[in-house]
C-alpha cells in the first residue's frame, strides 16, 4: 500500500543516514588514531600529524568513493593492529618482581607516554626483553637507599604505600647518586628479589627504552581493573 511504501522510503533514508554517520565515525576514528600514532612516534606538530593521517583517505574519496569505502574497511583492521602494537601494547607479566600489584601470568595493557612520573609502573626494553618496574624518580633527582630499604629522593623519604616490605636488595651502586638527564630510576615492588636500577646491570632507564605505562589488568578476570 501507499502507507507501507512511505514507511519503506523513510526507512531507507534513515538507514542511509546511519550508514553515512557510521562511515564518518569510522573515518574520524581512524584519522584520530593514526594521527596520535604519528605524533607519539615522531613528535611532529599536531597539524602535520593530522594532515598525514587524513590525506590518503581524502585522496581516495575524491578519486573513487568505492575505493574509499574499501579503504575504510581495510584501514579499520590495520589501525587496530597499529594501535595495539604502537599505542596500547598488551603484555604478560613473568616473575614476581612486581608483586603484590602485578603477579606472574597477569595480562596487562600499557599506554604510550612520553613523560612517566614517580609512582607510575612502566614497561621498558632491556636486552631484547621487556621488564616492568615502578618509577622512583626522574632526571636530576638524587636518590639514596638506607640499609633497611627506605628510599630517599632529594633527601626526603619516599612514601611507598604499595610495598609489603622494604629491602635494600640487589644494589651495587655508590649512593647517594644523581639520576642522569633523560633517564628514570626504576625499582620493582618486591624489593628483595627485583633486579632493577639498583644494579648497574640494568641501571637507569633511557626515555627511548620505555614501552609504556601499565594502566589496566585484563587477565585473570577476577582481578580485572586499573593498575596503580
Amino acid at each position: 500500500t501507499g502507507w507501507s511504501a512511505g514507511i519503506g522510503g523513510w526507512a531507507q533514508i534513515v538507514g542511509g543516514l546511519f550508514t553515512v554517520l557510521a562511515m564518518l565515525t569510522t573515518y574520524w576514528s581512524i584519522s584520530l588514531a593514526l594521527s596520535g600514532i604519528i605524533r607519539d612516534q615522531f613528535r611532529w606538530d599536531n597539524r602535520i600529524c593530522w594532515l598525514l593521517a587524513t590525506a590518503p583517505s581524502l585522496i581516495l574519496a575524491l578519486v573513487n568513493i568505492g575505493s574509499f569505502i574499501d579503504f575504510l574497511e581495510l584501514a579499520s583492521g590495520a589501525i587496530a593492529i597499529l594501535v595495539a602494537t604502537l599505542w596500547l601494547p598488551v603484555l604478560q607479566i613473568f616473575g614476581n618482581s612486581m608483586t603484590p600489584p602485578l603477579q606472574n601470568g597477569d595480562v596487562v595493557f600499557s599506554v604510550k607516554t612520553s613523560q612517566p612520573k614517580t609512582g607510575d609502573i612502566v614497561a621498558f626494553y632491556y636486552n631484547n626483553k621487556i621488564l616492568v618496574k615502578r618509577v622512583i624518580c626522574g632526571p636530576g633527582d638524587w636518590i639514596d637507599i638506607d640499609e633497611d630499604g627506605t628510599v630517599y629522593v632529594n633527601n626526603e623519604p619516599l612514601d611507598e604505600p604499595y610495598l609489603q616490605e622494604k629491602a635494600l636488595g640487589d644494589c651495587n651502586l655508590t649512593l647517594p647518586m644523581q639520576v642522569p638527564d633523560g633517564r628514570l630510576f626504576v625499582m620493582g615492588d618486591h624489593r628483595s628479589t627485583s633486579v632493577d636500577s639498583r644494579n648497574t646491570a640494568v641501571g637507569c632507564v633511557a626515555d627511548e627504552q620505555i614501552v609504556g605505562k601499565i594502566v589496566l589488568r585484563v587477565w585473570p578476570l577476577n582481578r580485572l581493573g586499573a593498575i596503580r
